[in-house]
């Protein structure tokens, strides 16, 4: 399943890869004399006359959006999901250690998750060590979705019994909660 984000990403990485094969290829084409080059010191655009002082606020103001919106689309790119970490137990009575790597200790509670009303889709990544772990999760919920409902059934069922299950005191959880672009069935 793809995401609303992850699709405008493609589609803005596939919008520059467009551009910049366009201007390779351009570049390409007038190094080769292919395209018809302009008459050393002729006019690129017709006239001469400077535009009004209105159009060059609208490109400057379109220009500080564009580069503004552009600077926050790059840095979004920099966030990543937290590092996950293979978890060990070891004991000083018996020999051996068990290790459990944390997105496999993750995906029940989250098949669980799936399950609640009005639930479209959830994914948790585990992160730290068993020593000071973390829990990022992001549910997506129907549009008829109760959130609160969600939430609830969250720290009162779901949460306790993954903490219960990995032997942990505490468990720092963020939730991050969107709703589902798919429309669920209408009567008419």
């Amino acid at each position: 399943m793809t995401s609303r984000p992850a699709g405008l990403n493609r589609a803005l990485l596939a919008l520059v890869g467009a551009v910049l094969l366009a201007a390779g290829a351009f570049a390409v084409l007038a190094h080769f004399g292919t395209l018809p080059a302009p008459e050393p010191g002729s006019a690129i655009v017709p006239g001469t006359a400077n535009p009004p002082t209105w159009a060059l606020y609208i490109v400057v103001a379109i220009a500080v959006v564009l580069g503004v919106s552009l600077v926050r689309w790059l840095l979004a790119q920099l966030v990543r999901k937290p590092k996950t970490h293979l978890w060990h137990w070891e004991s000083d009575s018996e020999p051996g250690r068990t290790e459990l790597a944390a997105s496999t200790a993750a995906q029940p509670f989250v098949d669980e998750v799936r399950t609640y009303p009005g639930v479209h889709a959830a994914h948790a990544t585990l992160a730290g060590t068993h020593a000071a772990p973390a829990m990022a999760m992001v549910v997506t919920a129907e549009h008829d979705g109760d959130l609160t409902t969600i939430r609830h059934r969250l720290g009162t069922e779901g949460i306790p019994r993954l903490r219960q299950a990995l032997d942990l005191d505490a468990l720092p959880v963020t939730v991050e909660f969107r709703f589902s672009v798919k429309n669920g069935p209408r009567t008419h």
